[in-house]
């Protein structure tokens, strides 16, 4: 086999299948042109915006890649800064819980015949405005109010005035961050029976037996 023959053969094992389609294609037009050669133009167009639609969904396809990489790139991003923020901001807040503790160890501190409630109610103000300044408020509901299951735990029920069911004692206040409730009222629940009549309720029936 002499050279210009190895490389003819070289050459047609190297065609794409793309090549390959574009010959059957023009072979295709030049048969269709010896029948009708309006319906081969036709048949040509046809080809070429083909060729444009497969170019333009390439292109498309790529814009499609580099937008959902730029996308999760923007996102990694405003993760580290949401971050960022929340560490600044426990920061600031812990700094501010600080001040409070020195001012409790101060009054701690004073002597013993000093009477340190002054600088204790100061201190709480100082905190409750902390607080308020988180969109913190305190839960305390009166007693006498309805109980709210979503906003009070119910630690036990007591004889008391109060209507039955409702809040006879705050135990342990609760808070709430806008319209998060952060930590339950520690409520009792009245019976609505006073210890008196309960009492007197108890002799009746001693009395009876």
């Amino acid at each position: 086999m002499s050279e210009k023959e190895i490389k003819d053969e070289s050459n047609t094992s190297e065609s794409t299948p793309t090549d390959s389609a574009d010959k059957s294609s023009a072979a295709l037009v030049e048969e269709i042109a010896t029948y009708d050669e309006s319906l081969a133009e036709q048949v040509v167009e046809l080809r070429n915006e083909l060729d444009d639609q497969s170019d333009r969904v390439q292109e498309l396809e790529t814009a499609l890649k580099r937008t959902k990489a730029d996308f999760e790139n923007y996102k990694k991003r405003a993760q580290r800064r949401q971050e960022e923020i929340r560490e600044r901001a426990t920061e600031d807040f812990i700094q501010e819980v600080l001040t409070v503790r020195d001012n409790l160890v101060r009054a701690l501190g004073q002597d013993d015949e000093v009477d340190i409630r002054p600088g204790v109610e100061s201190t709480l103000e100082e905190f409750d405005r902390i607080l308020a300044d988180e969109d913190v408020s305190v839960m305390s509901p009166e007693p006498g109010t309805e109980v709210d299951p979503t906003r009070h735990e119910v630690l036990m029920r007591v004889d008391d005035t109060y209507p039955e069911g409702t809040v006879a004692e705050v135990y342990r206040d609760g808070y709430e961050m806008g319209d998060h409730v952060l930590r339950e009222a520690q409520v009792t629940v009245s019976t609505g029976e006073s210890v008196e009549d309960s009492n007197a309720d108890t002799s009746s029936s001693s009395e009876s037996k």
